[in-house]
């Protein structure tokens, strides 16, 4: 029977390849301190590292390899590290993947580590074999919380099960270690830690401590990753369970009798092999048409957060979005942006959803359009409007969100015949809530997203008034010839960029801050930055409200219709938030979780603002080619310059 076992084995393996091509990108890290010349001696070291760790003769049945080429100062070692639970050929894709992916994520550094849900690929300049690392940490926690009432209870379980993980992971040979426990009747929570097996035990059990003080204990899933070690909770099973189970040992047969033994395993091989085969085609098929099936005729969508494994299952069919919107039909239109034309849609099961058509295409490809989608989808807040999935047909780029029902905060906002509808505290819950909405982009999402084009026709207003921003992670989905260091085409509009943005093309979560700086006047004044009548001297709402600032004369910025019925000593802490944001230099603007704390507490004292920087806003003459894009709104994307200051990392 042991012909009968690897036959097994090795069909078993290849279907769980079929079922699992997509590998899921989390997080990478390329300090860019040092660089390499692309026909330097570390460069030809690094491909061979590569082709080593990717090759097939490397170690992936035990998840791990190792590698080096060259000599000092221009000596290169690597490594790759798979999940304990994954299959050699699932772990040899992942890391034949992550060598092909290393070359556009990490261009021309001597040291980067990448990070998938099924393999990690590491290499440097740097000694990092057998060395505990304790660089390049992130932190990624499910933005659900655990009920108040279950919480003790769940840390205690959850911080049980992690020890007894560690021991496991720590006297295992491959530094692995999974478990699963109940912590409700109903509910159970799975984790699994892993250490590079260089690692001596005593440095692995110090690497998985160290995570255990980082991993959001409060929350329904998290995880916390360094280049030497890596844990994870869940309250699903995101690994092979199966899998992560010890092998029992070999059965001890009595000694088969001479001339039939062989007679035996044949008759046993052809017998069960043809039965395996059949089941195990079986399998594979019931893949293939799963994954097809996706792909078809959903009633809805149906996404929750970190559920969403990969973008395939966020992909919707072009006739039901068709369908759903009468044909994208003018009376369904319910507005347009700079990237495209909106229209409310109604799915069979009576959900009900805003489709936004992107009006070109975004020079991507569709597997990395597909990738972007699904890095958004994945972005959950009750202050961030959610993207429910998208669609591709031929040249059509088409994104689903929720519908919320009170339009965008514009419609309120600059129409005097609604207007009376925001009073006072409808205004400052806006105000909080966009801020809570951004500081998830910036700090707390898996990423680091600066939206870019935070404006109030981007602020949606749910059936209580609750902000959603939308539009967040656009720049990055509909591909504006953007990476994550550079960028040729500056995307926003005019009044709400910060001026090192307008003028030289540079941008940081602190453009974004600018941004609800003008948003935050707005709101209290009642009038539009980019279409503000010259009072007083002033060209815009920004330097209106600085003369009123300097004249000692706040509340004359105040909307009339809620002037007497307001807190005046909130208003003018407002206006002075909103002053601080739009500074000349990022440096003095807040970050958004100060502001926030500005907002919600009277004892945290606010900085003396400095008198923004005032700069002309005129169409540039080169954006006037863009005639298309201008028709269709003010946020226009124009050349300016190659320069950026972005950063993408995840917490």
């Amino acid at each position: 029977m042991s012909y009968t076992y690897f036959f097994f084995v090795f069909i078993f393996s290849s279907v769980l390849t079929i079922c699992a091509q997509n590998h899921t990108y989390v997080y990478h890290d390329c300090p860019n301190t040092t660089t390499y010349a692309s026909n330097s001696t570390y460069s030809t070291n690094l491909r061979t590292v590569l082709t080593s760790l990717s090759s097939r003769n490397a170690s992936y049945s035990t998840g791990f390899q190792t590698a080096a080429s060259g000599q000092a100062p221009n000596r290169v070692t690597g490594l790759f590290l798979c999940r304990g639970d994954l299959s050699p050929e699932v772990c040899r894709s992942c890391v034949a993947f992550s060598v092909n992916d290393s070359l556009s994520r990490c261009p021309n550094e001597r040291e980067a580590v990448l990070y998938y849900d099924e393999c990690m690929l590491r290499y440097s300049h740097r000694t990092i074999l057998s060395t505990l690392s304790r660089n390049g940490e992130a932190v990624f926690r499910n933005d659900t919380m655990i009920p108040s009432n279950q919480l003790e209870r769940f840390s205690n379980v959850l911080m049980s099960n992690l020890t007894q993980a560690v021991t496991d992971a720590v006297t295992s040979p491959r530094k692995f270690g999974a478990r699963k426990a109940k912590f409700t009747a109903s509910q159970t929570v799975y984790l699994l830690v892993q250490c590079t097996p260089d690692l001596t035990d005593q440095d692995c059990s110090t690497c998985l401590q160290i995570s255990f003080n980082q991993l959001p204990l409060d929350k329904i899933g998290g995880r916390f990753i360094l280049p030497s070690c890596n844990s994870r909770f869940e309250t699903y099973p995101f690994y092979n369970q199966t899998a992560v189970k010890a092998l029992p040992p070999p059965p001890v047969s009595a000694p088969e009798r001479p001339g039939k033994g062989g007679k035996a395993n044949v008759s046993a091989v052809a017998i069960v092999v043809p039965v395996i085969v059949v089941v195990l085609l079986l399998i594979a098929g019931y893949c293939f048409f799963a994954k097809k099936k996706k792909k078809a005729y959903d009633t809805a969508p149906s996404i929750d957060g970190d559920e969403i494994s990969s973008a395939d299952s966020l992909q919707l069919d072009y006739r039901m979005i068709q369908a759903a919107t009468n044909d994208f039909s003018e009376s369904n239109n319910i507005g347009r942006g700079g990237f495209g034309e909106v229209y409310k849609g109604t799915f069979p099961n009576g959900t009900e959803v805003a489709v936004k058509r992107l009006s070109k295409s975004s020079g991507q490809g569709d597997a990395e359009f597909k990738n972007e989608v699904a890095v958004v989808a994945k972005l959950q807040h009750r202050n961030l409007a959610r993207l429910l999935g998208f669609c591709i047909e031929g040249k059509e780029r088409i994104l689903v969100y929720e519908y919320v029902p009170n339009k965008s905060l514009d419609y309120f906002l600059f129409d005097p015949a609604k207007e009376g509808q925001l009073d006072w505290s409808h205004r400052y819950k806006i105000i909080g809530g966009i801020a809570r909405g951004i500081i998830y982009l910036h700090q707390d999402s898996r990423l680091t997203i600066i939206h870019r084009d935070l404006k109030a026709s981007n602020i949606l207003l749910d059936a209580d008034m609750n902000p959603k921003v939308a539009d967040f992670g656009m720049a990055r989905i509909f591909g504006m010839n953007q990476t994550e260091e550079s960028t040729r085409r500056i995307v926003g509009t005019y009044g709400y960029m910060s001026p090192e943005y307008a003028m030289r093309g540079q941008y940081s979560m602190k453009s974004d801050v600018y941004s609800f700086g003008v948003l935050v006047l707005e709101i209290i004044s009642g009038k539009k930055n980019s279409s503000f009548f010259e009072t007083d001297g002033a060209r815009d709402l920004v330097t209106y409200a600085w003369r009123l600032w300097r004249n000692q004369t706040p509340l004359d910025l105040v909307a009339p219709v809620m002037r007497h019925n307001c807190q005046m000593n909130k208003v003018v802490r407002c206006v002075h938030i909103g002053l601080l944001c739009v500074q000349e230099d990022p440096a003095d603007r807040p970050t958004l979780s100060t502001i926030v704390m500005m907002l919600s507490s009277n004892t945290v004292t606010l900085p003396v603002p400095k008198q923004p920087k005032f700069f002309a806003q005129s169409r540039p003459k080169k954006d006037l080619l863009d005639s298309e894009q201008s028709t269709k709104s003010n946020s226009v994307p124009w050349s300016i310059d190659d320069a950026s200051i972005t950063e993408l990392y995840p917490r």
